[in-house]
């Protein structure tokens, strides 16, 4: 696949998502945890975005691989940037394939729950963000291929004011991206 294909498929991906209500966590699949940040995995990207757009999730060296095997997002505790052992093991999953394919550039976006000023949020977004690539580049993965970004609570996968909700939106989301080689 050229790299112009790829990154058509990337853009006309984000642009349906741009349009798209997200159903991941619709009917219960994510249940009232206590705040734990354990959320049951998915198989949208960033957004909404259905991997089918994005090769096979048979594929090893596909954006849909990377979203429903390897998994796109680590979740927090309340108020926390702390990577739980959880989140360390998809991050060192991420390294992995990210390794195995130098042409992707990755956006880390950082998010919050609703609860608390949009100042206080985007901070917290950031700190979240900026430990996903921390450990990332620990694990040897070239900061040029890396940027980061806070949405704070801006841009919730569902919005309500309940646990199963806030437990969602607290989260590093791994965005994928081609033109790292270029």
């Amino acid at each position: 696949m050229t790299h112009l294909t790829r990154t058509l498929l990337l853009v006309t991906g984000l642009a349906l998502a741009a349009c798209s209500s997200d159903p991941r966590y619709a009917g219960g699949s994510v249940g009232d945890n206590g705040g734990s940040g354990d959320v049951e995995s998915d198989s949208y990207g960033a957004g909404g975005i259905d991997s089918a757009s994005l090769g096979s999730a048979s594929d090893p060296n596909s954006p849909a691989y990377f979203q429903e095997r390897v998994g796109d997002r680590v979740h927090f505790t309340v108020d926390e940037s702390r990577l739980n052992e959880e989140a360390r093991e998809t991050l060192r999953g991420q390294a992995r394939w990210l390794r195995e394919n130098p042409d992707f550039q990755i956006v880390i976006e950082g998010h919050a729950d609703e609860r608390g000023t949009r100042e206080y949020n985007l901070a917290l977004g950031a700190r979240r963000a900026s430990a996903a690539e921390s450990f990332l580049a620990d694990e040897g993965i070239d900061s040029r291929r890396m940027r980061t970004v806070s949405y704070g609570k801006e841009r919730p996968v569902e919005a309500c004011p309940e646990q199963r909700c806030w437990d969602a939106n607290r989260r590093a989301v791994t965005v994928l991206s081609s033109g790292a080689g270029s």
